[in-house]
């Protein structure tokens, strides 16, 4: 740590989600990393959106010059701060923009509240290993979290896989480290930046798709990301494709697309298929060339992504598709009958290209930085 260098790219897991099933009763709403949850009316009120924000402040929120102060560009020189907080792991980085590297430093994610002074104490690490001329050049920093997350109001609503509930994280993380910080949901961030700045850098109209344990992303619409009233993006995980016979998904529907098409989903099913166990669905698709079962099972996914993205697509008619997260790893063996599936199943809407992220398992952390060099996801 301390060294500078490339911020490179990779296509990895992005650190996707979703824990054991559980039934969900009707009118719950499910946790962006995996397990459902109820929105009370609270927690509803927290994701009311700026309007209610800017009605009433809670105690503990960031100051609103602080938040004037995060809305804006920063100078070419100045540098960012940036944490990804994963289920189990958080990673941090201190970047310039041109996306060196100065510091940066991973470490466990503990549960429950005490997260949140992990996120502190790896933000003061990254920022001792500064010179002191560095330091007072870095000028915001941006924190990415997982579940529901009140970005306007800075509080984190729910998260099953760390184990909070409406923490108000206020201005803890402005006075620790004596700067502006934005809070952001991940996935939200991750997609953003690879529509604006990555795969999907030339399009007005883009769907991100992460492909993990679990699977969910963004849409982009007209130039616009498409976001919930209480902040969240795609959950096309939980779009149900296999209604008759599908398996119970931790959400508590019945076929959602990701018990059939997330990694976890793909390595279960050759699994149950075969009799023999596998580690991963990269496993599954390095037997595509020699083992009639791996085929089917891939196709069965693939087949059930496409079933889900249909909708979307004649909905939205995004010109392009951006696929990230561990799966992306298998390349042009998920990528082309992607395509070819989607294109089989569309009449009156053009096919969208679909494409592999530039950013891999960097998404999250490169979008921290990326968000907060511009101080909004714009």
């Amino acid at each position: 740590m301390g060294t500078a260098q490339s911020a490179g790219t990779t296509r990895q897991d992005a650190g996707s989600h979703r824990p054991g099933p559980q039934a969900v009763a009707p009118g719950a709403g499910v946790d962006p990393v995996g397990a459902p949850v109820r929105l009370s009316p609270e927690a509803l009120d927290h994701t009311a959106g700026a309007g209610a924000a800017q009605a009433g402040t809670p105690p503990g929120t960031a100051r609103p010059d602080d938040v004037t102060a995060a809305g804006a560009a920063l100078p070419d020189d100045a540098l960012v701060l940036g944490l990804d907080v994963g289920g189990t792991t958080m990673k941090g980085e201190i970047t310039d923009a041109a996306g060196v590297v100065l510091a940066s430093g991973v470490t466990a994610t503990p549960p429950g509240e005490a997260a949140f002074e992990a996120m502190g104490a790896l933000g003061d690490q990254l920022l001792a290993e500064l010179t002191e001329e560095q330091r007072g050049r870095v000028a915001r920093a941006a924190v990415l979290l997982p579940g529901i997350v009140d970005h306007i109001r800075s509080i984190a609503v729910f998260s099953s896989n760390v184990g909070w509930r409406d923490v108000h994280i206020g201005d803890r993380f402005i006075e620790r480290w004596n700067m502006p910080v934005l809070i952001e949901h991940d996935v939200a961030v991750a997609g953003w930046a690879e529509w604006r700045y990555g795969a999907g850098r030339d399009y007005d109209s883009v769907c991100v798709v992460i492909l993990g344990t679990g699977i969910s992303g963004t849409l982009s619409v007209g130039g616009r990301l498409v976001r919930s009233e209480y902040g969240q993006t795609g959950e096309y995980g939980h779009i149900p494709v296999r209604h008759a016979d599908g398996l119970r998904c931790p959400c508590g529907n019945i076929g959602c697309v990701e018990t059939v098409a997330s990694g976890a989903a793909i390595a279960r099913a050759y699994s149950r298929r075969t009799g023999t166990e596998t580690d991963s669905a990269a496993d599954v698709f390095a037997l595509l060339d020699t083992d009639p079962d791996a085929k089917a099972v891939v196709d069965d996914a693939i087949s059930a992504l496409a079933d889900g993205l249909s909708g979307i697509i004649h909905a939205a008619c995004p010109q392009l598709i951006v696929l990230g997260g561990g799966l992306a790893g298998a390349g042009a063996a998920l990528t082309e009958p992607l395509h070819r599936t989607i294109a089989e199943r569309l009449r009156l809407v053009p096919a969208p290209r679909v494409v592999l992220g530039e950013f891999g398992a960097r998404a999250g952390l490169a979008g921290a930085a990326l968000f907060a060099r511009h101080g909004a996801l714009a």
